[in-house]
């Protein structure tokens, strides 16, 4: 895990030898699953190690953990592979970390990796945002709600800022050209009760291509009609 380790320092971050233990056999069971299991396009030890492990470590550049931030709540919705709330689960063992994924083949992988990597307070929901955020259990309740590559921002912000509690936030990590992309979500933003505090590029040099972070502060409770029912904040966005 060299490449991910340095990549790490260019964030600040010391990866202890039994974080880069847990990093490693991350990557394995990854890999070992995906033969199986629809994961992931990224297999190669170095480009796991910099496209999906490193690229989540870097939602740091936008919140400020605390090593040992105890009661600090982070939900990853629309998980996947468990990116990137595993690896910042890995480097902050301390926070409580929620994994929502509606696909439950892959829901198995995330609870078989907690267990594997001997994950303390960490939930795996099954089920759709539009249905999981309407949950008590769930509804305005993180302090710090994820999402990498499920959905353009307009959607996205329907799906997650429902689950962050007020003076919370949201980051969103977005690759590419994203101007239109944040400006078609506006709407959205405010009308979920949220305020754009910052695009942050991410400008590592183990990490090349344009990747920012979207960080939206949640000001106020989200109205309860939203999210809407599944499907339609992906047909019809709050644009």
């Amino acid at each position: 895990m060299e490449k991910l380790k340095a990549g790490a320092k260019e964030l600040g971050l010391e990866l202890t030898a039994a974080q880069l233990e847990q990093f490693d056999s991350y990557y394995r069971e990854l890999v070992d699953w995906n033969k199986r299991v629809n994961l992931t396009a990224i297999t190669g030890y170095e480009e796991v190690q910099l496209k999906h492990f490193l690229d989540s470590l870097t939602v740091t550049l936008g919140w400020t953990p605390q090593a040992n931030q105890k009661d600090f709540s982070l939900i990853d919705v629309g998980t996947g592979a468990g990116l990137p709330g595993i690896p910042l689960k890995i480097a902050f063992p301390a926070i409580k970390l929620a994994l929502l994924e509606a696909t439950a083949k892959k829901a198995d992988f995330l609870h078989h990796m907690t267990q594997k990597l001997g994950l303390d307070d960490v939930e795996v929901v099954v089920g759709r945002a539009e249905e999981a955020a309407h949950q008590p259990r769930y509804r305005e309740k993180f302090d710090l709600v994820l999402s990498r590559a499920v959905a353009a921002l307009p959607t996205l912000v329907e799906l997650a800022l429902p689950f962050c509690a007020v003076g919370g936030s949201f980051i969103a990590q977005k690759k590419g050209a994203i101007d239109e992309e944040i400006t078609r979500a506006n709407k959205a933003i405010s009308l979920l009760g949220g305020s754009l505090r910052e695009v942050k590029r991410v400008d590592l040099p183990s990490l090349p291509g344009e990747r920012y972070l979207v960080v939206i502060d949640k000001l106020s409770p989200t109205p309860e009609k939203y999210p809407r029912r599944p499907g339609l904040p992906a047909k019809r966005p709050l644009a």
